[in-house]
């Protein structure tokens, strides 16, 4: 009998009063107990508040980051221990690899976009400057900082190891520590990848606990600076949302629940087409896959009503051919259902959708594992000829390898049907009519998080319908939760605070180490490319001597470059257009002259010039007239124990000191 341990204030704590048994997937017998009545949870929320928070705060995000790398190659280099546990849940090695890779894959993207798109720092800035006054000198910033409680993040059963990660990863590169509640069926997988990481030594005390079982009266004790995420039942989740202390004190709360996703073929994705193939394999997988118990799993299928037989043809086919049985066997393709209780609740929901839907295959009485003492169904495809008077189909999700396919007749009708669903995760659109895509996008895109088109150009690349990735945000809209999770740096956000500052350029300067136009200047006597990147301090500024543009630099410039667009070379056109004086030097004419006045020659720290961002060319220049520039070290990011990269801000002004044009330069530093 396994033993599944809280993790609470430092300290590994066994089942107690309560406990639950836990059922091996496979063969029915318990294996398991979790759960503890007598946990302390309000004490497990200060220990987060009063340890862990100041540890991972004291921390940049760059720390954070680099510390979610190294968690995660500890766990990919310990990963067979989760493995082997997994198979009790019903899972086969494939699910593993969605499950377990999936978490540890999801954890790595995180610690590249952290140090990449977020700075060495511990205020994140959200969005420009904004100029409040009218000389500059009262400004505007929106930051975001981490929030000073815990995350408390309520997991579902399915996925033991991605669910964790896929909410651990943000929440710690915030700055916020985290109290974990997996699903107690599942729990002892979660448990061992817990271990894992707090046996590694790598995260500071406080920063991840565990909860084995129920949380008791944590809830009630949680305020605005915490957070709460829920995966799960749509019934679980309005609970956990009219919980009356979470209410009152506006705490946080996101759930990602019950999700009815369709997929629908395309009008032009005729049998034999790569389109159809594609159509009928993505259908198949996401029915088989973790025994259908995915929160994006495929539950209705759309085709146009000539196509119908086809498809239902198709997928009888290939579904004949899956293997269900005991995971562990490797000619298994599909493994059980997580318990015997999840297993009735899938076909008593069957049962509802079977009502108004004729069943073309899978028959739980007869299939090769239909005497076996653990929770395995076969796939069950249902055809629901009238989907518009249908209620079931639209309404009750079996948590399971269960879809139902359904015919539309147009684009219209197809959007409606996918909109009965009340919100979704995500619906996939199989089509190479781009026109099929869009009309179906603005028809229902705000019924559901996230959009999947595919075809033959993408297939090869296509991750999958049912493959929440951490690049985009997961989540969906009205009864899938009105949550959003992932989505690179917008997940991070979720467990920070939004705070608009204002005051002068030297004040939002010293609070985001950044510098903003209008805030001191430092000028010193070397030039800053030839001081190291140590050796660079926010503010430090070069004035370059003007240079005086003349007609033979602009003639020159065109003829070598070969722009001899009509602004530069025409005087008479140049001055019937509204926008110039007459003929006016190139803007990348002035770029070139810029660096020429800035640009040190000599060999020295600076590596390489990697790109400028935001340029904008603000007034014209003619022959004539002069510019000079003034650049400013804006931002220092480290990218490696050799070089970070230098942001500069630069300005071009005239002999009138007018800014004519304005950008940020990016330069490796040694």
């Amino acid at each position: 009998m396994r033993q599944v341990h809280s993790f609470a204030a430092g300290q590994w704590i066994a089942p107690g009063p309560g406990a639950r048994a836990i059922e091996s997937a496979i063969t029915g017998e318990v294996i398991a107990q979790a759960g503890n009545d007598a946990l302390n949870v309000q004490d497990m929320r200060g220990f987060a508040r009063e340890v862990g928070a100041p540890a991972l705060q004291a921390m940049t995000f760059h720390d954070r980051a680099r510390m979610l790398k190294a968690l995660a190659l500890h766990l990919r280099e310990h990963r067979q221990i989760l493995y082997d546990l997994s198979f009790n849940t019903g899972a086969t090695q494939s699910d593993h690899l969605i499950d377990v890779d999936g978490g540890i894959g999801t954890m790595l993207v995180f610690a590249s976009k952290g140090r990449r798109e977020m700075p060495d720092g511990q205020v994140y800035l959200d969005g420009p400057p904004e100029q409040l006054g009218r000389t500059g000198q009262f400004m505007g910033q929106h930051v975001c900082t981490p929030l000073q409680g815990v995350a408390v993040h309520i997991n579902a059963f399915n996925f033991p190891v991605w669910g964790m990660l896929e909410k651990l990863a943000p929440t710690l590169l915030a700055g916020m520590p985290a109290i974990i509640k997996p699903a107690t069926a599942t729990s002892y997988v979660t448990e061992a990848c817990v271990r894992l990481m707090i046996d590694s030594g790598l995260l500071p005390e406080g920063t991840l606990q565990m909860i084995a079982g129920g949380t008791g009266d944590l809830l009630d004790h949680l305020d605005c600076q915490d957070v709460v995420t829920f995966t799960g039942s749509a019934e679980t989740g309005a609970y956990l949302r009219n919980t009356a202390n979470l209410r009152d004190n506006a705490v946080r709360f996101t759930t990602e629940q019950d999700s009815l996703n369709a997929s629908v073929l395309g009008p032009d994705a005729t049998p034999g087409s790569p389109e159809f193939d594609v159509f009928i394999a993505e259908t198949l997988r996401e029915m088989t896959a973790k025994a259908g118990q995915k929160c994006t799993a495929i539950r209705r299928i759309l085709a146009p009503h000539s196509r119908v037989d086809a498809v239902i043809g198709a997928l009888t086919q290939k579904l004949s051919q899956i293997t269900v049985g005991d995971p562990r066997d490797a000619a298994t393709q599909m493994g059980a259902l997580v318990s015997n209780t999840q297993k009735n609740d899938v076909l008593a929901k069957s049962a509802h959708i079977g009502a108004e839907a004729e069943q073309v295959f899978g028959n739980p009485d007869d299939f090769a594992m239909a005497d076996s003492p653990g929770a395995f169904v076969p796939p069950m495809l249902f055809h629901c000829a009238d989907p518009d008077t249908a209620k079931a189909v639209h309404d009750i999700e079996a948590f399971g390898p269960v879809s139902t396919i359904m015919p539309y007749r147009d684009l219209d009708h197809a959007a409606a049907l996918l909109n009965r669903g009340k919100g979704s995760l995500v619906a996939s659109v199989i089509t190479r009519d781009g026109d099929v895509a869009r009309a179906l996008t603005l028809a229902s895109a705000p019924f559901h998080g996230r959009l999947y088109f595919n075809n033959r150009d993408s297939m090869a690349e296509a991750t999958g319908h049912g493959a929440p990735l951490p690049h985009m945000v997961h989540g969906g809209p009205g009864r899938a939760g009105g949550g959003e999770e992932q989505g690179g740096v917008r997940g991070v956000l979720h467990y920070m605070q939004r705070t608009a500052i204002q005051g002068s350029p030297d004040m939002l300067s010293a609070i985001t180490r950044t510098w903003v136009p209008g805030a001191q200047e430092v000028t010193k006597p070397a030039h800053p490319f030839t001081r190291p990147f140590a050796d660079l301090a926010i503010g430090d500024t070069l004035h370059s001597p003007a240079r005086t543009i003349t007609l033979d630099d602009i003639d020159t410039f065109a003829h070598f470059t070969g722009d001899t667009f009509y602004a530069h070379m025409d005087q008479h056109a140049a001055a019937a257009n509204p926008f110039f004086p007459g003929r006016v030097a190139h803007g990348y004419l002035l770029l070139s002259f810029a660096a020429g006045l800035f640009v040190q020659p000599d060999p020295g720290p600076v590596l390489a010039n990697t790109g400028l961002d935001s340029l904008r060319f603000m007034k014209p220049v003619q022959a004539g007239d002069s510019i000079k520039v003034r650049l400013t070290v804006k931002a220092k990011t480290p990218r490696n124990e050799d070089y970070g990269e230098v942001r500069w801000h630069v300005t071009l002004t005239n002999q009138n000191d007018e800014a004519v044009a304005e950008y940020e330069l990016l330069t490796m530093n040694a």
